[in-house]
């Protein structure tokens, strides 16, 4: 006598595969939203304070832009302030969620232009970090900054005044 295996549909085989795939992509989709507010939030820290720091030894900084960090196109000073509005006015916008897509491309262009000005003076893991920001950043600037943002809260809001002016069929 040997034993056999309990006969199943090949539909029923793949029911579980299915449904645990379906769970995992609820939870996902779940996670998306707390998930950008962290990289707005924490990319946001990061230039902002950095956009301080550039503030709280505003001749230094005018040095470094001099003499260290060379940006095509613009002359030092220009840099230096430019360099510092884009740290110090973005992240409020990206850490909001206001203007998501379009602070978030500012905020890349700020870190790319930071990065290609003095990569060559900066060790490989500084050098890293400025990928993860720039990942981070094109993320909400491609996707947008998520349901918790002021974006979406306004995109809500309009639905709503819209939904109440339409007339009934």
């Amino acid at each position: 006598m040997s034993a056999s295996l309990p006969r199943h549909p090949p539909s029923a085989l793949l029911r579980l595969p299915l449904q645990g795939w379906r769970l995992a992509s609820r939870v996902l989709d779940a996670l998306r939203a707390p998930a950008l507010l962290a990289a707005r939030l924490y990319v946001s820290y990061v230039f902002f304070h950095s956009g301080l720091q550039t503030l709280s030894n505003w001749q230094g900084t005018v040095w470094l832009y001099q003499n260290e960090f060379h940006v095509l196109l613009l002359p030092p000073l220009a840099a230096a302030l430019v360099g510092s509005a884009g740290e110090l006015l973005l992240p409020p916008f990206v850490a909001l969620g206001l203007g998501g897509r379009f602070a978030a491309t500012g905020l890349f262009v700020v870190n790319a232009v930071a990065l290609l000005s003095y990569m060559y003076a900066l060790q490989p893991a500084a050098i890293e970090l400025h990928y993860i920001w720039g990942s981070l950043i094109a993320s909400v600037a491609l996707w947008g900054p998520g349901s918790w943002s002021v974006d979406a809260w306004l995109r809500r809001a309009a639905d709503a005044r819209s939904a109440r002016n339409m007339p009934a069929q």
